[in-house]
């Protein structure tokens, strides 16, 4: 492999194991101190990739603790001069480098509130770190690619089990101890996606498709298709987006579909058949027989997972396209323009 990002997005059943291996004891631990104080919803803070995870989140807790997760909206501390309550909450702040001042500052005024506060990040010694009163450690290493893959990965495993642990679902944290083998599954559709990225390498626009679990895999993948390829993907959850942005749909109009089993699965049956019947041209990253028979691009995903996790390997197919259809497309991905690694915002 002669691509940053192509090894990183094939290291990420390493990553992930050794993120279980060192964090579930200390996230036990940081659980059982979470259960004693009082909160009655979680306030994620997070920027980019971070934030997909933090939709991830939102359903994950809504199902395993009732629990409603907001998302902040920083520039209200850094900008606005409204820094706002955190009475019964709890206080989440999620990057991978830990430096964007807005998201250490709404973490460092719960804190000072008060509230329980957790860092999510890659970094060691980072200043969200500091701002935090508690941190669960990604274990990474360094990720080199300016497009995150590994470490939006390893931020799903880390509120997975923190989740896990917070509802004393073990049987959720042994179906997680699984999961790195079921992403090095996963891997092996390389071939297969850059076969599709170079049939679609004239994409001009297109729209990611998920929900439920994967509504953040939507978000994901379509920014990873934006930041690659510069082609404008607007993501939708299903529900969402048959209250008005179905009316885009018109033939051949590219549609990325991420339907993975569960209690979703036969809505988002029903949609794939609608769009292709609208004209729709789909790629269908699913294990559904049905989803995948309405796809001219299916790609079934090898090892069925827990509905709960699958996030987790349903957005590798996602990465392998992206990083594909920038180099079918000429692009460079280990050096997309105009960003770079680390983005700061105040």
């Amino acid at each position: 492999m002669h691509s940053l990002l192509q090894s990183e997005i094939h290291a990420q059943p390493t990553t992930l194991t050794h993120l279980i291996e060192r964090e579930t004891a200390h996230i036990r631990t940081i659980a059982a101190t979470l259960r004693a104080r009082r909160f009655s919803y979680a306030l994620i803070a997070a920027r980019g990739t971070s934030d997909n995870a933090a939709r991830y989140a939102q359903y994950l807790f809504g199902t395993l603790l009732g629990l409603p997760v907001a998302l902040a909206a920083p520039s209200l501390h850094t900008r606005y001069g409204a820094p706002m309550r955190f009475d019964d909450a709890l206080v989440i702040g999620i990057s991978q480098s830990g430096q964007s001042p807005d998201i250490c500052a709404v973490v460092a005024a719960a804190r000072a509130a008060g509230a329980p506060t957790l860092a999510i990040t890659n970094v060691d010694g980072s200043p969200l770190e500091a701002a935090a009163a508690q941190r669960i450690a990604l274990h990474a290493g360094p990720e080199r690619s300016i497009a995150a893959t590994k470490t939006y990965t390893a931020q799903l495993v880390a509120l997975a089990l923190l989740g896990f642990a917070l509802a004393d679902d073990q049987a959720g944290i042994v179906a997680l101890t699984q999961i790195p083998a079921a992403v090095d599954a996963t891997l092996a559709l390389d071939a297969m996606l850059a076969e599709i990225a170079q049939a679609e390498r004239g994409m001009q626009a297109a729209v990611t498709i998920g929900r439920g679990y994967n509504f953040a895999t939507a978000h994901e993948t379509a920014l990873k298709l934006k930041e690659l390829t510069y082609v404008p993907v607007e993501p939708y959850s299903a529900a969402d987006f048959q209250h008005g942005p179905i009316a885009m749909v018109r033939e051949a109009f590219p549609i990325i579909i991420t339907a993975p089993h569960g209690v979703l699965a036969d809505d988002l049956a029903e949609l794939a058949q609608r769009l292709r019947g609208l004209g729709a041209r789909l790629i269908a990253i699913s294990d559904v027989p049905a989803i995948l028979a309405a796809a001219q691009h299916a790609v079934p995903l090898p090892q069925r997972v827990d509905e709960r996790l699958s996030p987790i390997t349903a957005v590798v197919p996602g990465q392998l396209l992206a990083f594909h259809l920038a180099r079918a497309r000429g692009g460079d991905p280990d050096a997309p323009r105009t960003i770079r690694k680390v983005t700061e915002t105040t």
